[in-house]
């Protein structure tokens, strides 16, 4: 059975990192973006990443340029512009697509677990954030509007 543990991804610093290091943890992925209307929930996913890491929560940010062109940085800018302005310290990854041919594998897996409700499977916006339980399944799939302390409860339950 596949699970999330299967994929490897890019890290921001351009190292290959596979998620299985994550094994046992349960993870909350987003496909971020620094200049949407959505990027102040960097602010709130830090916040569940504080307060939940010491329990097991990972949150794990996947920048992300396919919708509007709001994530046009590279590596170093998208790292510093998350430093400066949301004091991050969860995991960031390498800019990658979540929709299309050049689809990211572990988002073409999230959204084949998890489709995206009448409008079909594919990612419609950024900070679309999918819920990974301990055993690396998807536990749940939330919109965009959905805010990181919407989901404060959800994580709580699921630990």
């Amino acid at each position: 059975m596949t699970s999330v543990y299967d994929f490897t991804a890019r890290d921001i610093d351009g190292a290959d990192r596979s998620l299985g290091d994550y094994r046992g943890k349960l993870l909350m992925i987003v496909n971020v973006a620094s200049q949407c209307g959505f990027t102040p929930q960097y602010k709130g996913l830090e916040a569940l990443h504080r307060k939940y890491a010491d329990k097991g929560v990972e949150v794990l940010g996947f920048p992300c340029n396919q919708f509007g062109k709001q994530e046009p940085g590279d590596a170093a800018e998208i790292k510093n512009f998350c430093s400066l302005n949301y004091d991050v310290t969860f995991p960031l990854f390498a800019k990658i697509d979540v929709n299309g041919p050049a689809a990211h594998p572990l988002y073409n897996y999230l959204t084949r677990e998890k489709g995206g409700g009448l409008l079909g499977r594919g990612i419609k916006w950024n900070f679309t954030k999918f819920l990974i339980g301990r055993d690396g399944q998807v536990l749940g799939r939330y919109a965009p509007t959905v805010t990181p302390e919407q989901l404060d409860d959800v994580i709580a339950k699921a630990l």
